[in-house]
């Protein structure tokens, strides 16, 4: 596009020596993806980015001129090229997060099982897209253990009986996953996984099925934003899955 056609739009950031806005960094470049030339104005000490905070009257930077109109921050920018909806139409809620974990733990066990076996379908495979998900859940709820054990207390029936059993589940969940990606000590693992899998997947029935209670999930931590219901569901009936295959296939079918 010709300069002097090109759209244009006035960017104001923080580029300070022991500062350098991201947001700015963001605007400029969705600006710039958009097709706009950026006339881009760098605040380059505190006392500047005061000055034009109170000359504008905004509270936060980077700001964003499209014309003679204020777009506003990096949210608003996403929000005026139809990216993002505005914040009092959003629901809040999200599984973006559980479907990276399990869309990652597939691809995973679908690598495994190429380099173990030259093949990408394989029965060993589906069993290290479970127990691979089990450990990337539970890294999640490890990561605050105390934030996890206060959601969970919200529908865990054994929980609210044993508040300590909020601090083991995380626990116990990735040490069953470990052993089962590793194949061993399944008379260990496949009792851990069973009983967790079985507390939990009561628990949640009775919450969201029965007692129609619209909670957040702690299957993915404590500021999780999903809401409790099939997602929890599968990683608890899933774990129950493998406390029942992992020694059927071993100590009964003998593979």
């Amino acid at each position: 596009m010709p300069k002097d056609s090109a759209k244009t739009a006035k960017l104001y950031r923080m580029v300070m020596p022991g500062h350098l806005c991201p947001f700015g960094l963001k605007s400029k470049d969705l600006l710039e993806r958009e097709g706009y030339e950026v006339e881009d104005h760098p605040l380059e000490t505190r006392e500047e980015t005061d000055a034009f905070m109170e000359r504008h009257g905004v509270e936060t930077t980077p700001q964003t001129w499209i014309g003679d109109e204020r777009i506003g921050g990096y949210d608003e920018l996403r929000v005026h090229f139809g990216l993002d909806k505005p914040e009092a139409e959003r629901s809040g809620t999200s599984y973006r997060p559980v479907i990276a974990i399990f869309a990652v733990a597939f691809l995973m066990a679908l690598g495994l099982s190429w380099f173990s076996f030259d093949s990408v379908l394989t029965l060993r495979g589906f069993e290290w897209f479970i127990a691979i998900s089990m450990c990337f859940l539970a890294v999640q709820k490890l990561q605050d253990v105390e934030s996890f054990s206060t959601m969970f207390l919200n529908y865990d029936l054994l929980a609210r009986r044993w508040v300590r059993y909020g601090y083991v589940y995380p626990y116990a969940e990735a040490f069953a996953g470990i052993l089962m990606v590793a194949g061993a000590l399944t008379w260990l693992s496949a009792p851990v996984a069973l009983f967790v899998g079985t507390v939990g997947a009561a628990s949640v029935f009775k919450a969201v099925y029965i007692d129609k209670r619209e909670l957040k999930c702690a299957c993915v931590g404590g500021d999780s934003n999903v809401p409790l219901g099939f997602v929890s569901l599968t990683e608890n009936l899933m774990m129950m899955a493998m406390g029942i295959w992992m020694p059927l296939k071993i100590y009964v079918l003998g593979w």
